[in-house]
């Protein structure tokens, strides 16, 4: 699973059983983050959860983590035996911005923040999983 955390949404990720693909699943308020992850584990199987982590060009990091980590803490007190990883989200909302263009959606469609937010969460849980995939060869 992965999390592309803002201050107003965050957009959720998963993938398949096998970690091949990353599939966009939802876009949900900051706030209920915490709640759905919950209810999400109880009825799926996740072994880890990417959260994005904002980096600036310096690769510092941005102002927008310390609306993240209190999240971040609370997950893993809550969840000490799951793995919880921090990954760089930098540019992913430019390359989801990108992806909707190239997938021809309408300006009006492109301007919907929710699905740029879970187009994020998409992207990072893919490159995620495609540098584990490096690491093993």
């Amino acid at each position: 699973m992965a999390i592309d955390f803002g201050q107003k949404r965050c957009g959720i990720a998963v993938t398949d059983p096998m970690q091949m693909i990353a599939n966009g699943l939802k876009t949900i308020r900051s706030h209920e983050a915490f709640d759905f992850i919950k209810m999400y584990l109880t009825q799926e199987e996740v072994t880890t959860i990417v959260i994005g982590e904002p980096r600036d060009l310096q690769n510092k990091p941005s102002d927008a983590t310390k609306f993240i980590e209190p999240f971040v803490n609370r997950l893993r007190k809550a969840y000490p035996d799951l793995d919880i990883r921090r990954y760089d989200e930098r540019f992913t909302s430019s390359m989801a911005f990108q992806t909707m263009i190239d997938a021809g959606l309408s300006k009006k469609k492109r301007q919907d923040k929710a699905m740029v937010d879970t187009i994020s969460a998409t992207l990072i849980l893919q490159s995620f999983m495609g540098a584990l995939e490096q690491k093993k060869r």
